[in-house]
């Protein structure tokens, strides 16, 4: 158990040991009357954080917006899109459910999450539809026939390309 020096205590308001005003004009204790380094009931250190809740409601909400994230930039691949953006858009459903009940954070980041995974979906699967129709036109099987005669023999492949993309544009062009 220690003991207070004699004399009046620093938290009084008075000059400090070096003769200085405590920072801001408060006493080192941090409450009026209270001794050095001790806090008033309730009150909570460093600027009012108590405890980390509201990082916690926000994980759900970051987990979608970085699966949209990753939903949107891996869009040309089926696992990348699709799958990936229906997990954004359940995981920030969730998260947005979650915040409006709460008082945390997190709505902006679960809304930002679902948006980008929505995008991620659409995206791969215009994508996938259009490869699809892609792979069963006439031109993609003229290119397929073509390339199965050429064989090895380099000069008709560049000539199967040539007559790909003529055909492509005269598909295109009308």
């Amino acid at each position: 158990m220690t003991q207070q020096p004699p004399g009046p205590p620093y938290d009084q308001g008075q000059p400090g040991p070096s003769g200085q005003q405590p920072y801001g004009g408060q006493p080192y204790g941090g409450q009026q009357g209270q001794p050095y380094g001790s806090q008033a009931y309730g009150s909570q250190p460093y600027g009012g954080h108590g405890g980390h809740g509201g990082s916690q409601r926000k994980g759900l909400a970051i987990a979608a917006l970085v699966l949209g994230a990753l939903a949107l930039l891996t869009c040309w691949t089926i696992v990348g899109g699709i799958v990936l953006g229906v997990a954004a858009l359940v995981v920030g459903l969730v998260a947005l459910g979650r915040a409006r009940k709460s008082t945390g954070g997190g709505k902006g980041l679960a809304i930002a999450g679902i948006v980008l995974g929505v995008l991620g979906a659409v995206l791969s699967g215009a994508l996938l539809a259009f490869g699809l129709s892609f792979l069963g036109s006439e031109e993609a099987q003229d290119l397929q026939e073509c390339l199965q005669q050429a064989g090895d023999d380099q000069a008709a492949v560049e000539q199967c390309q040539r007559d790909f993309e003529g055909d492509l544009q005269d598909r295109f062009s009308q």
